[in-house]
Order: structure tokens, then C-alpha cells, then sequence
């Protein structure tokens, strides 16, 4: 548990300037840098795992004593970690493949487009 007699967690500061450090740095390479795309995505995912790990040592304890002799809840961590891949590799599915329909406000709006074009070629 914490100690009762500090007034500031300096783990829980140092955690989150890191991670508003990564934030930043990652916001950057995106909007400010010169760097082709390979390596933009590359280091966005090298910051991802960072912050990931300082979210895990500094803000959820996962080294402390306290928390039962120092137990990991590798089962938990396992099923979070699997959440986490079945949200992202259905995002990019979805993304990737996005589901088309042919009928709709869109497809009525082109159809008359159309008929528009056509009645003023007429006359």
C-alpha cells in the first residue's frame, strides 16, 4: 500500500510525464516530421509499447509487494492483451475491407444526378 506519510506519489508523476512526453513525441512524428510512413507507424508502435509499460509498472502497481507477495495477474494481463488484439485486428479488418451497399442516400443521389445530366444533354 502507499505510505501514508508522503503528500505526492512521485511514482504516479513520473508515470504520467512520461507518458504525456510519449504523447507529444508521437503527435509529432505524425503531424511534424519528415519521416516517411514506414518509419512513422514504426515508432508509434514502439511508443505504444512503452507507455504500455510504464502504464503497467508506475500507474496499476504490477511489481508491488502489497498486492499479495508481489502476484502478477498474468490471466488478466492474458485476456486484456487478447481483448485488446481481437478490438484492433477487427478495426483494420473493418477498415481495410469496409462493407459497401449500393442502395441508400448516396446511390438515389447519383441516380439523379444522372437523370439531371441527361435531361439537360436533350435539350
Amino acid at each position: 500500500m502507499a505510505d501514508p506519510k508522503k503528500k505526492v506519489p512521485m511514482n504516479h508523476v513520473i508515470g504520467f510525464l512520461l507518458s504525456i512526453a510519449m504523447t507529444l513525441l508521437a503527435a509529432w512524428a505524425v503531424i511534424g516530421s519528415n519521416l516517411p510512413v514506414r518509419w512513422v507507424i514504426i515508432s508509434i508502435l514502439i511508443l505504444a509499447l512503452l507507455q504500455a509499460g510504464v502504464q503497467l509498472f508506475m500507474f496499476m502497481h504490477i511489481t508491488e509487494k502489497g498486492s499479495g507477495g508481489g502476484h502478477v495477474p498474468w490471466n488478466m494481463m492474458f485476456h486484456g492483451f487478447a481483448l485488446a488484439a481481437i478490438l484492433v485486428a477487427g478495426s483494420l479488418f473493418t477498415m481495410s475491407f469496409g462493407f459497401h451497399h449500393d442502395g441508400g442516400d448516396q446511390g438515389d443521389h447519383n441516380q439523379e444526378q444522372q437523370q439531371e445530366e441527361q435531361m439537360e444533354m436533350d435539350h
